[in-house]
């Protein structure tokens, strides 16, 4: 059975950081295929809008202010949704994530980032994966692609969004032989919050990236297909350089290399003709 047999008309989507961006775009598909869907999130004005956007009437929208770092309100969130739509959680979206920039010495911006970051897709999994299971469920948890090719310049978001990788991964090995399917979606560069396409924002799209809409069609695409990594393009960067750079960055480590390579002066004339050489 295709993982997006979830997708069906009664089953209950709860999506994190569902009030904006890929969230909110996921969740319109979630209701296009008949769901009743739960948001949360932090912000509150965001969680309004996403309401009057996706309700039709019908009563199969509900949101909820959450700080998804913080574990007593996951518990809180998992009474409301069954109380709201009873039964269990057939679609899990963990997705709330926060940007920002800092270094070294800067205890706060590590703690801002990993908290949500990561003890958000922790608690989140904590939840709802000791649940047994018997009907078909599907997890996606959101990732990022810093944390595959590890770019300069933001070590704590990077850092965070590789430790999502690596759980997810591991989520897939442990429920291999159950009805939840997991999948770890990887972003191109899409308009969203982040890159200044949040709710009421007159900003226009980049011509590079992605709307939210095409990455949520893109991610059933690939879930259809039953795949785990969904590694999403944008209108700059194919799939094939994606696949390039992750080799180039797994490379550093194989070849003994320093780690950044693709960054480093010294490397950079090798990396650009490796990449142009090869055939993915």
């Amino acid at each position: 059975m295709s993982p997006t047999s979830v997708f069906a008309k009664n089953n209950t989507a709860l999506i994190t950081g569902g009030a904006s961006g890929i969230g909110l775009a996921v969740a319109a598909l979630c209701r296009k295929h008949g769901m009743k869907v739960a948001i949360a999130d932090f912000n509150g004005e965001y969680l309004s809008k996403a309401k009057g956007a996706l309700a039709d009437g019908d009563g199969e929208v509900e949101t909820f202010q959450v700080d998804v770092s913080r574990e007593g309100e996951w518990r809180g969130l998992k009474e409301k949704v069954e109380g709201r739509f009873g039964g269990g959680i057939d679609f899990l979206m963990l997705n709330a994530g926060v940007g920002g920039t800092g270094s070294w010495g800067d205890g706060e911006y590590f703690k801002k980032i990993f908290d949500t970051n990561l003890y958000g897709v922790i608690n989140g999994l904590n939840t709802f994966v000791p649940l047994k299971q018997d009907k078909q469920t599907a997890i996606v948890i959101t990732g990022s692609k810093q944390g595959i090719t590890n770019p300069p310049g933001n070590p704590a978001y990077n850092a965070s969004k590789a430790a999502v990788k690596t759980l997810a991964e591991h989520l897939s090995y442990d429920l291999k032989d159950t009805k939840t399917s997991v999948h770890l979606l990887v972003p191109g560069w899409t308009f969203t919050g982040l890159t200044g396409g949040h709710p009421g924002s007159s900003k226009e799209k980049p011509a590079g990236a992605w709307a939210p809409e095409q990455l949520a069609d893109y991610l059933y695409k690939k879930m259809d297909a039953g795949k785990f990594y969904v590694i999403c393009p944008d209108n700059d960067v194919t799939e094939e350089m994606d696949k390039k750079r992750m080799l180039w960055t797994t490379g550093d480590i194989v070849k003994e290399r320093p780690p950044l390579t693709r960054w480093r002066e010294e490397y950079k004339e090798e990396a650009e003709k490796w990449m142009a050489e090869q055939d993915v």
